[in-house]
C-alpha cells in the first residue's frame, strides 16, 4: 500500500535500513505512552519530564511543582537516555570507545549548541515538546497540538528546504 501511494523506490529511500526498526520503535513509544497515561493520568512529554529534574536542584516554585511525581519522572527520563545508548550500542558501533560510529558527528559543536538552545526557546513558546504535543496531543485530538504539529513541520521543511538551498553542510 505504502508502495502504491509513493511510488516503487520511495519506501527504500525513505527508510534505507528497512521500516522494522521504526516499526517497533513507534509501537514501543505508543505503548510507553499508554502505560504512562493510565498509570498517572498524565501525558508524558519529555521537556516536562526534564524540567522536573531541575527541581532536585532549584528552589524556583517553577520546578518545585513537580515534586510529588519527579521520582518516576526521573526514570522516564533515564529511560530515554537509556534507550538511545542500547540502541546506538547495537546498531552504531562501540559507545564505550568514544571513537565509535554511535558517538561521532560531523556537525560543528557551536551548530550543536546552537541549535539546542533553539529548541529549547521553541519548547518553551510552543508550551511543549515534540514528543508531548506529537504523541500524547495528537493523540488525544488536542487543538493546541494539531496546530502546535503543523506548525513543527512546516518550519522543519521550510528551514530544511532554505538550509539546502544555501548550500550549508555540516
Amino acid at each position: 500500500m505504502i508502495t502504491q501511494l509513493l511510488g516503487s523506490g520511495a519506501v527504500e529511500t525513505l527508510f534505507p535500513n528497512g521500516i522494522y526498526r521504526y516499526a517497533v520503535g513507534g509501537i514501543l513509544v505508543g505503548a510507553a505512552t499508554a502505560l504512562i497515561y493510565f498509570g498517572t493520568g498524565i501525558a508524558a512529554g519529555a521537556s516536562t519530564f526534564l524540567e522536573s529534574t531541575l527541581s532536585y536542584v532549584s528552589d524556583q516554585e517553577r520546578f518545585q511543582q513537580y515534586r510529588p511525581s519527579r521520582d518516576w519522572r526521573v526514570v522516564f527520563t533515564i529511560g530515554i537516555v537509556g534507550g538511545a545508548a542500547i540502541y546506538a550500542l547495537i546498531y552504531q558501533g562501540e559507545p564505550w570507545s568514544l571513537t565509535g560510529s554511535a558517538w561521532v558527528t560531523e556537525i560543528q559543536p557551536w551548530r550543536l549548541f546552537f541549535g539546542g538552545i533553539l529548541v529549547g526557546i521553541g519548547t518553551r513558546i510552543g508550551k511543549g515538546c515534540t514528543s508531548g504535543h506529537g504523541i500524547c496531543g495528537v493523540g488525544s485530538v488536542s487543538r493546541t497540538s494539531l496546530v502546535g504539529v503543523a506548525t513543527f513541520l512546516i518550519v522543519a521543511i521550510i528551514t530544511a528546504n532554505l538550509v539546502a538551498a544555501a548550500g550549508v553542510t555540516p
